[in-house]
């Protein structure tokens, strides 16, 4: 065995040296405290680092990208229902979706499977990784989205179900793993981190109990509900903000987004480790039954409501931003701009341009049909084993993490090699990778954005044989 681990360490190691070698890019980050994107690496992805392909879709920040038309047009709102059992075969790679909404409801990056026993959907947290994050391919311009789950828990390790625009317009459900009976709501403005909008509210033990989480979110107000039951109202009028002379108010298209993240991740500030209930146990209970943390998602609903009186409309398939230097309700439109890249070199210059090279490719790699039977093989011929609970335990090594920046909003850039992350409402100007993984996990491939994402993927699959 320990001969196999040095051969396989070895040839580890002579490949990343040869994508090493041909890796000559360097990490571009964009934030409102650095330039925008260069023409080149035009996108401004939500994680603040600047390319093209998947950074150019979901997330896309047109603030910071090279101008508002890097970014590709956001798939408008349409009223739809998930119910994930056997659901894991049906998501797609966040790094090998095209933004072609009609065919995926939903992307990933991270750790997926099926837990059958309660028809739900995990959502997992490896050792020493950086988690999951679930995000819907159509955004919402206001409506009512519910989401019914299990939180996971102990301290440092943070769920979320929130609603985050592509200029950061953000409504929270947020759960601390050390207080399960504590749900915290919040909302941002463009990121602005105001730290004073939070607000607790008391419902039964979140990791034992399903409970359906709503936002009910209008033009002038927003709703929290748990069950049924309004837990916070927002009303628009109390977040005007004099001095600017603007609503504070989430206002702008949003995806939906919900994960697991190590908010008590040792690479973390101090006041985000706090705030998540202290640094975070890589050897509890979970780990050493299962090989991860886990949140567990049984269904999705989603209501549209009409968009602003005097939306500019010239079409209905997707929403654009249209000033470069205003992103509040008012500059969004509803357009027939095309939501589909052609191929992941695209940006939203030029969305097409790789669609003739990469047709008979994305039939055999990228289809609906072709996506469920590689993860349906992932997650139904590992080396796992089933416990009295139905979830499944990580006893191999064949699971290897995306080489991805790992994160979103709330700081999910936290990793186990490197992070430095903010404790809110943004993640910008820095990257992380997740490393290691766990058998029985269907995880994202490959980053479609550089040879760097082989060389971390290479780096990953060694933690994982040696773990």
């Amino acid at each position: 065995m320990a001969g196999s681990k040095l051969f396989f360490l070895s040839a580890i190691s002579a490949l990343t040296s040869v994508v090493a070698a041909a890796t000559t890019e360097k990490v571009v980050y964009c934030n409102e405290t650095l330039a925008a994107c260069p023409e080149d690496k035009p996108c401004c992805s939500q994680y603040g680092v600047c390319g093209s392909g998947s950074y150019c879709l979901g997330g896309c920040n047109p603030r910071y990208s090279h101008n508002i038309t890097a970014c590709m047009p956001m798939p408008v709102c349409k009223d739809f229902q998930t119910v994930f059992s056997n659901y894991s075969g049906d998501l797609q790679s966040q790094y090998t979706y095209l933004g072609d909404a009609e065919k995926h409801d939903w992307i990933y990056e991270g750790y997926t499977m099926d837990y059958d026993k309660e028809d739900a959907l995990v959502l997992a947290m490896p050792k020493n990784s950086g988690g999951t994050v679930l995000s819907s391919t159509r955004y919402v311009w206001y409506g009512k989205v519910g989401a019914r789950l299990k939180t996971s828990h102990d301290a440092g390790v943070v769920t979320a179900f929130i609603m985050f625009s592509s200029v950061q317009d953000e409504i929270d459900y947020e759960y601390v793993g050390n207080n399960l009976t504590q749900v915290q709501t919040n909302y941002y403005f463009e990121g602005v981190q105001n730290w004073t909008h939070s607000t607790n509210v008391s419902t039964t033990d979140t990791f034992d109990n399903y409970h359906l989480y709503e936002v009910d979110w209008h033009e002038d107000h927003i709703d929290w509900l748990i069950d049924g039951e309004v837990s916070r109202t927002l009303l628009k009028n109390s977040t005007f903000n004099a001095t600017s002379g603007e609503y504070m108010f989430p206002q702008t298209p949003a995806r939906i987004q919900i994960s697991i993240w190590p908010g008590g991740n040792a690479t973390n500030p101090v006041g985000t480790r706090s705030w998540a209930g202290g640094e975070i146990n890589w050897d509890s209970s979970d780990i050493q039954d299962y090989g991860y943390y886990y949140a567990l998602l049984q269904g999705v609903n989603v209501t549209c409501y009409d968009p602003p009186a005097g939306t500019v409309k010239n079409g209905s398939v997707s929403y654009e931003y249209i000033s470069s230097e205003n992103f509040t309700q008012n500059y969004v439109a509803i357009t027939n701009g095309t939501t589909v890249m052609g191929s992941a070199d695209d940006t939203g210059y030029n969305p097409e341009d790789g669609k003739s090279s990469s047709s008979s490719s994305s039939s055999s790699s990228s289809s609906p049909a072709a996506s469920k039977s590689t993860q349906k093989g992932s997650s139904s011929t590992d080396k796992s084993s089933s416990t009295e609970s139905g979830l499944k335990v990580a006893t191999g090594s064949s699971s290897v993490s995306s080489a991805k920046q790992s994160g979103f909003v709330q700081n999910i850039n936290s990793a186990s090699s490197s992070a430095t992350g903010k404790s809110s409402a943004t993640s910008t100007g820095s990257s992380a990778t997740s490393t290691g993984g766990a058998a029985g996990l269907s995880y994202a491939p490959i980053s479609n954005n550089g040879l760097m994402h082989i060389a971390m993927g290479l780096f990953g699959a060694a933690f994982a044989f040696l773990y």
